[in-house]
């Protein structure tokens, strides 16, 4: 009995045919139980391989799959954390919009003082403007509070 060799033209896609590689670049489902039937029909009828092998080979590709879903899905939690981090600092710094602060300016290096106008993400930080400068946030060093409540004493009386 001849048993019929494997070759690059055979109809049997084993992940590498050009709509297989640009959904992945591992093999499938689809191109494993493929794989699996031809295993099982030109293994030798005198010694057919073990079930147990069979049933190992399934375990472990489900276990592959099972982890390919688990990183994907740690990759859009990821994504997901990324995501409300940049919403909670812009949050976080629109309280200050209106309010005077001192802060470090960033080109100079010096202290300086004044009321945060908008902000803005940019390159994913919170980036305050002051007096038409861009500060970013980790500049600001103390919220002295809004422009009217300095302005009004403590004089009632």
């Amino acid at each position: 009995m001849a048993i019929d060799g494997i070759s690059a033209n055979d109809p049997i896609s084993l992940g590498t045919s050009p709509t297989a590689a640009s959904s992945t670049d591992s093999l499938g489902k689809d191109a494993f139980l493929s794989l699996l039937v031809q295993q099982m029909k030109n293994q030798d009828p005198m010694a057919p391989t073990d079930n147990q092998a069979f049933i190992a080979q399934l375990a472990q590709f489900s276990s592959l799959e099972q982890m390919q879903k688990v990183n994907d899905n740690l990759l859009g939690l990821a994504v997901l954390q990324q995501s409300n981090a940049l919403m909670s600092q812009l949050t976080q710094s629109s309280a200050l919009i209106g309010k005077d602060v001192r802060y470090v300016d960033p080109t100079t290096n010096e202290d300086a003082t004044g009321t945060v106008s908008t902000v803005k993400i940019q390159d994913g930080l919170a980036v305050l403007n002051i007096g038409g400068h861009d500060v970013p946030l980790g500049n600001v060093t103390e919220v002295l509070g809004s422009a009217a409540t300095a302005d009004t004493s403590t004089g009632a009386g």
